[in-house]
């Protein structure tokens, strides 16, 4: 039983290396560019209240909505073997739900936020239940079937609202954006950390995890005994949509508004690097949900790099390119495979000279 509890920790640790070894890259960097980068400090916000304040603290608060998403992207590449372009249209549309209800009151309590997020819940459940029904049900391709919300997904939470971009001024919803009162850490922190607990206790007393993993890999083995793809194919599309729920109200937390054109733009693409910077096959089947948050972080490390650099905005997505291809070419079968021979020729060796 040790035996294969180390061997599970060393398998772990092997598909964790190429986001850690990022991360570690990207400290290195930055602590001999500027020693001070990583550095906390207290500072004093809008509101007088002091808080944390800093380049650690602006990325693992700036990945937040990333991390969210790359946990739900993690659950559909592994059952379905595609990926969800849709993401950030969804986000938007459940940020105009939530916008929407709050706004329909004559006051906003923390009942009716309350009923927003459930609102905006069931709006990303509904959204996924679409795109899981096109994939499980109607067999077209992952990317294919989630291009009909990535098109239209902006146009519907433009409707919603009726083409304004309503806001809502709110004490509670500044919270969630920013900062609880007397609480020095981001709020989305905290979000990310619930959601992350959630899905370690679904995967800790429901068997959904090894599900997925099973249809991923073979569906129709998977089938042959008792698991159904559709409906568990359907399920990640579901909890992803979950996943897009909380990123919308986070991001329409933070600014206290909702523009449905630039909410979480093109945060697909970031997304599904997350799950493969993570170490996980974009083919699915197995899959480690911890790697593809640590992708998250070491996007948005390199996105805050790059800034801090003075890089301009409109070259930073060249840059992170030529990064994110390196990291996913050191991380693919192949280099793996290359490494994995060259260790082998090298202990061989090393026994040779040993018996010699």
């Amino acid at each position: 039983m040790k035996k294969q509890t180390g061997s599970g920790f060393g398998n772990a640790l092997r598909q964790l290396t190429v986001p850690l070894v990022a991360i570690a890259i990207l400290i290195v960097f930055n602590l001999i560019r500027d020693p001070a980068f990583f550095s906390v400090t207290t500072t004093v916000n809008n509101t007088g209240r002091t808080v944390l304040a800093g380049n650690l603290i602006s990325i693992i608060n700036g990945a937040s909505e990333l991390a969210i998403l790359a946990m739900g992207m993690t659950l559909v590449t592994a059952a379905s073997g595609g990926q969800d372009i849709a993401v950030g249209a969804t986000a938007a549309v459940c940020g105009s739900v939530f916008v929407k209800v709050l706004s329909s009151g004559a006051s906003i309590t923390g009942l009716s936020i309350l009923i927003a997020v459930v609102a905006c819940i069931a709006a990303g459940m509904l959204c996924g239940l679409f795109n899981g029904t096109l994939v499980s049900v109607f067999k077209i391709q992952p990317m294919i079937a989630t291009l009909i919300l990535f098109t239209c997904g902006r146009s519907i939470a433009y409707w919603i609202n009726g083409g304004a971009t309503p806001t809502v001024s709110s004490p509670i919803v500044t919270a969630i954006g920013s900062f609880i009162p007397g609480v020095p850490v981001p709020t989305p922190i905290f979000i990310v950390i619930f959601v992350g607990l959630c899905f370690g206790l679904l995967f800790r007393f429901t068997s959904i995890r090894l599900y997925m993993q099973s249809v991923g890999i073979n569906q129709r083995a998977a089938r042959l005994n008792g698991i159904n793809p559709v409906v568990i194919k359907m399920l990640a599309f579901v909890l992803l949509g979950v996943c897009c729920a909380f990123s919308g109200v986070i991001s329409v937390s933070r600014l206290s508004l909702i523009n449905h054109e630039t909410i979480l733009l093109e945060i697909e693409m970031d997304a599904i690097l997350a799950v493969a910077i993570g170490g996980n096959s974009l083919g699915g089947g197995k899959f480690r949900m911890a790697g593809s948050v640590l992708g998250a972080y070491a996007i948005q490390a390199l996105t805050t790099t790059l800034y801090a650099m003075k890089v301009p905005s409109t070259d930073i997505k060249a840059y992170k390119a030529v990064v994110i291809i390196l990291l996913v070419v050191l991380g693919s079968p192949v280099v793996k495979k290359a490494f994995a021979n060259l260790k082998l020729k090298w202990a061989q060796r090393s026994a040779k000279g040993a018996e010699a």
